[in-house]
């Protein structure tokens, strides 16, 4: 089974303070990590690359011999997905969805969401929550718990059959919303996704201090 694999790395990052996506992490920038993580995949047969010209130039190398290319960006990160979307080929019957700010994603978790989501047409990385969880006021005081049971964090990449993810998104534009992921837009369809619990760790560049501890997790 051979995918489809749209790195979505259009955001500005405005609360970083300087571009988080070719922030060195290890070296090498964070985008090129994520982008090679995907090259090395057996199962990634093309990556698309929503982002900026500059950015692409500074990290398509990692690619290798896989194929690759670029497109623009949206105004919010669905625009930017369906932009990706439209640009992948249609001859891959799943088409992968990923955070480029995400770049220790392994290519055997990939491996893991494809299958399941081959067996139940989405799937998508995630983790349990095992903290405790509190709501708060505005003030910044706790008010109540949160039920942790059945309580998951969503990460990427989230795995579709493609005809499915464009049929979310064709309702996605009719009904006007703004989705903030995959799973998100497959819910407005009614079609629910499998969760894979992802054993490595799979945070997300958002903050400075991310870089040091995503640094820390790759030791």
């Amino acid at each position: 089974m051979k995918i489809s694999a749209i790195i979505v790395a259009a955001g500005s990052s405005r609360r970083m303070g300087f571009d988080k996506l070719l922030a060195p992490l290890a070296g090498e920038p964070v985008l090129k990590r994520t982008v090679a993580a995907f090259a090395q995949c057996d199962a990634v047969a093309e990556i698309i690359v929503v982002t900026s010209p500059e950015r692409y130039e500074l990290v398509k190398s990692a690619a290798g011999e896989k194929p690759i290319q670029r497109v623009d960006g949206g105004a919010d990160r669905h625009d930017s997905v369906a932009a990706g979307l439209a640009a992948s080929a249609s001859q891959y019957d799943f088409v992968s969805v990923h955070d480029g700010a995400r770049p220790l994603i392994t290519p055997e978790q990939i491996e893991n969401v494809l299958a399941e989501a081959v067996e139940h047409r989405a799937a998508t990385s995630a983790r349990l929550v095992t903290e405790t969880v509190k709501r708060s006021n505005e003030a910044g005081f706790v008010t109540q718990a949160v039920d942790r049971d059945n309580l998951w964090l969503m990460e990427t990449p989230q795995i579709f059959q493609a005809e499915l993810l464009k049929r979310a998104y064709l309702a996605v534009a009719e009904k006007n919303e703004r989705v903030t992921d995959e799973v998100s837009a497959l819910q407005l369809i009614g079609v629910a996704t499998k969760l894979v619990q992802n054993p490595s760790p799979n945070p997300k560049i958002t903050f400075p201090h991310d870089i040091a501890q995503a640094e820390e997790l790759m030791k």
